[in-house]
């Protein structure tokens, strides 16, 4: 098995959302934000190369958008989801399996593209893979977070005939060394990979913990739909992954790929931060 990074440029957001109750003049030393009060944030991918599967979990904000929807977001950045492959030897035909940790507009809308006005999957030879409860929330959305499920990034998956569901029992294989969790504060059913890896084990952290800056238990994003439940959920995994030596890999983190933690005073922090090339 082989796993590489796959960066898709970056976006911003308003810090405050970005992390709740927590206080400017505390988030803004890690965070920084701009005169409008955006802070920059990743949209980093994870490529799987495992046999004759490639798996890529997400696939980032896309391009298809209106210049209007795109204003909100300032997309910047060199990268992207096509250039990123190709720096490591691939095609977006080569992929097998697309797996979709949620269905929120800045993970799932790389997933379909527009081909002369025609919405079609982005990976033309891939399985997409969510989950029927995640599914089902998403396609149904309630008015707090309807905002982030835009059908042009879902529908035409399942309309493609591409769309797989996972089993939602936690802790199922979804492939080899390749384990799905599920936690359900910021939206339900979310899926975490759980990916065993040179002898580690990679916990790929998508909207439970964005970045380094969200590591203190209270530090929860305003975007999540069940705030107590995500400081639970953050208890459980921060003690697990510490226990077990987990590494952390972050989809939003401006600048920290990877990391490892240690107990200190104040809580679970940051041991080492690290690429994932550099395992």
């Amino acid at each position: 098995m082989k796993l590489y990074t796959i960066d898709t440029g970056f976006f911003k957001l308003d810090g405050g959302a970005m992390f709740g109750v927590v206080p400017k003049s505390i988030w803004n030393k890690t965070n920084p934000a701009d005169e409008k009060n955006l802070c920059n944030w990743a949209m980093r991918c994870l490529l799987v190369e495992d046999n004759d599967r490639l798996i890529l979990i997400d696939t980032g904000i896309g391009d298809k958008q209106d210049e209007r929807f795109f204003s909100h977001y300032y997309l910047h950045g060199d990268d992207t989801m096509d250039s990123s492959l190709a720096k490591h030897g691939f095609h977006r035909d080569d992929i097998t399996d697309v797996f979709l940790t949620h269905l929120h507009f800045d993970h799932v809308g790389g997933a379909v593209k527009r081909d002369n006005e025609q919405l079609r999957p982005a990976f033309k030879n891939a399985i997409y893979w969510s989950n029927k409860k995640h599914w089902d929330w998403a396609t149904n959305p309630n008015e707090r977070e309807k905002a982030s499920f835009l059908k042009e990034n879902i529908l035409p998956i399942q309309e493609s005939g591409q769309l797989r569901f996972i089993d939602t029992n936690d802790g199922v294989q979804f492939n080899n060394n390749f384990n799905v969790r599920f936690v359900s504060g910021h939206t339900e059913a979310m899926m975490l990979p759980l990916i065993k890896y040179k002898g580690k084990n990679i916990l790929y952290m998508a909207d439970l913990l964005p970045s380094v800056g969200h590591l203190p238990i209270p530090y929860v994003m305003a975007y999540d739909m069940f705030p107590l439940t995500t400081l639970n959920e953050k208890k459980i995994f921060l003690n697990e992954a510490l226990e077990n030596d987990y590494i952390l890999y972050f989809e939003h983190d401006p600048v920290n790929e990877c990391c490892t933690l240690q107990q200190t005073e104040k809580g679970i922090r940051v041991k080492d931060v690290f690429r994932l090339n550099e395992l």
